[in-house]
């Protein structure tokens, strides 16, 4: 009986000692934070009546004045040194990257395999595979993937002209979703070799699944809550984050496509094929004596399951917040039109991959959305070794703590970007990027561990900028929300009523 009562109390006790030590971590180390939720740590509101970005930039501001580097956060339970000072980003994502190799991001190869992709990968595992998937993204395999682009551009417009008559006064488009369906389509071909379709039919199972593991959650709070604060534990747990039906469509999917074209023996200058030739080649030895892994279906899948979602996601609604801003500064619109007419005009009157390089005025538009909307609000990183940052021999990131870097609050630092509101593509001059630290812009992230479809990505929107803007003349109407309403429950950058512009022929 007596050891019963004792238990009663003892667990509880213990339970709200070690969650009263971990919420006062940095306060006991003389780090300032703002005091964290018992459950929600820092980030209250999130996934109901808060948007991340604005969480981020609302506590970045509060503390960039403070004279200290980095600042105490938590993400749930998950108690972080949160980057105040731009060198010391720099040092994290570049400098210094040997000790902030890992994210610490969940992941779990035997139970959640699409969760093992290259973004959450950690260690030994992660140099592999992003050795293995770099030259998929140079600018010889962009080439090759180019005329599928294009393909799916003409699409795009041809579907675009339908919902645009000639001889009218313009009409009414919600753009968000149209830009969705053209970057599925076209991760669709470039990734699989499939013709999606999502142009022609939007109620797809490609476009279901993707907003599905963007959207929905696998397991309730409390799990969701244990797999983002202690991914370790989750893990040992055998816990899983993807959805079910999730999982089983990519995996399906992979091993369909695989099997079908090793047995018809099918090549394409695709990003399946070259996973198909990482599967066939197998375990192989380096000069070194290392031994690198063979893939399974799995870590397979998972490639293919982040290269789709990263792709389509970030591209479609850098895409959509670009036209946005472009209809509420038509002079803008109209210097960017005349430049893609010219250079357009140089070649012939075709799109080719070479013009597009030429597109200076388009890249520093989409540099300057990426800026004021940037999709993915911070970067995470763990330090692998305890790490006294220079200058203040007394401040120490300890060993296994997650950094954060919070990007999109950067963006809208006054100090980095005067007015930093107002959409401003001259920001992204040649000179002005030359006069600006590389970390002061970080929509793909710097250094090692920076986004490896950054290419792939950048080469779709432009396409699809480049072929609206020549086409169609875009402004505000009575639908466009401004300012917009942002969705709290997602991660990344997205709106709640999509948004609706007034679009014409030129």
């Amino acid at each position: 009986m007596w050891i019963l009562l004792y238990f009663l109390f003892a667990i509880p006790a213990l339970l709200a000692y070690i969650l009263y030590r971990n919420l006062n971590y940095w306060r006991h180390r003389g780090i300032p934070q703002e005091p964290p939720h018992p459950l929600y740590g820092n980030i209250e509101g999130f996934k109901k009546n808060r948007v991340l970005h604005h969480i981020h930039q609302e506590y970045y501001n509060k503390f960039r004045k403070s004279g200290f580097p980095f600042v105490g956060f938590h993400f749930l339970h998950r108690r972080s040194a949160y980057i105040i000072d731009t060198k010391l980003a720099k040092n994290v994502l570049i400098k210094d990257f040997a000790n902030f190799t890992d994210r610490g991001l969940f992941h779990n190869e035997r139970d959640d395999p699409l969760s093992a992709h290259l973004f959450n990968l950690d260690g030994k595992r992660w140099k592999e595979m992003r050795q293995r998937l770099s030259p998929t993204f140079t600018s010889g395999k962009m080439k090759f993937m180019f005329p599928t682009v294009i393909k799916v551009s003409e699409e795009f417009v041809k579907v675009m002209f339908e919902q645009v008559p000639a001889q009218s006064e313009g009409s009414i488009i919600e753009i968000k979703e149209l830009m969705a369906r053209f970057t599925t389509d076209v991760i669709g071909c470039c990734a699989f070799g499939i013709e999606c379709n999502t142009l022609r039919t939007p109620e797809t199972d490609f476009r279901a699944m993707a907003q599905k593991s963007l959207t929905q959650l696998r397991n309730g709070k409390l799990l969701t809550f244990l797999i983002f604060s202690f991914p370790n534990l989750a893990r040992k747990l055998r816990l899983r984050k993807t959805c079910d039906e999730v999982h089983e469509f990519f995996m399906r999917l992979v091993q369909d496509t695989m099997a079908y074209r090793e047995k018809e023996k099918i090549k394409r200058n695709d990003f399946m094929e070259m996973l198909i030739e990482m599967k066939q080649r197998g375990s192989y030895t380096l000069e070194s004596g290392e031994v690198v892994k063979g893939l399974n279906i799995g870590e397979l899948a998972a490639q293919v399951f982040v290269f789709y979602l990263a792709g389509f996601e970030t591209s479609s609604s850098t895409m959509s917040y670009c036209l946005y801003e472009l209809a509420q500064h038509t002079d803008i619109q109209d210097k960017l039109r005349e430049e893609v007419l010219s250079v357009l005009e140089n070649h012939n009157g075709e799109l080719t991959y070479e013009c597009i390089k030429d597109m200076h005025y388009l890249d520093q538009v989409i540099s300057e959305t990426l800026r004021l909307y940037t999709i993915v609000p911070h970067l995470e990183r763990k330090a692998m070794n305890d790490y006294v940052v220079p200058g203040h021999p007394k401040l120490v990131i300890k060993k296994g703590t997650p950094v954060i870097i919070p990007a999109a609050a950067y963006h809208r630092d006054e100090d980095l970007y005067p007015d930093p509101e107002k959409f401003d593509p001259d920001r992204f001059l040649a000179d002005e990027v030359a006069a600006r630290d590389s970390v002061e812009w970080l929509p793909f992230g710097d250094g090692p561990r920076n986004c490896v479809g950054m290419r792939f990505g950048q080469m779709q929107t432009r396409v699809g900028l480049a072929q609206l803007i020549r086409n169609f003349r875009f402004s505000v109407c009575e639908k466009t929300e401004i300012p917009l309403n942002y969705d709290p429950r997602t991660f990344v950058l997205g709106t709640v009523n999509g948004i609706n512009l007034r679009v014409e022929l030129v």
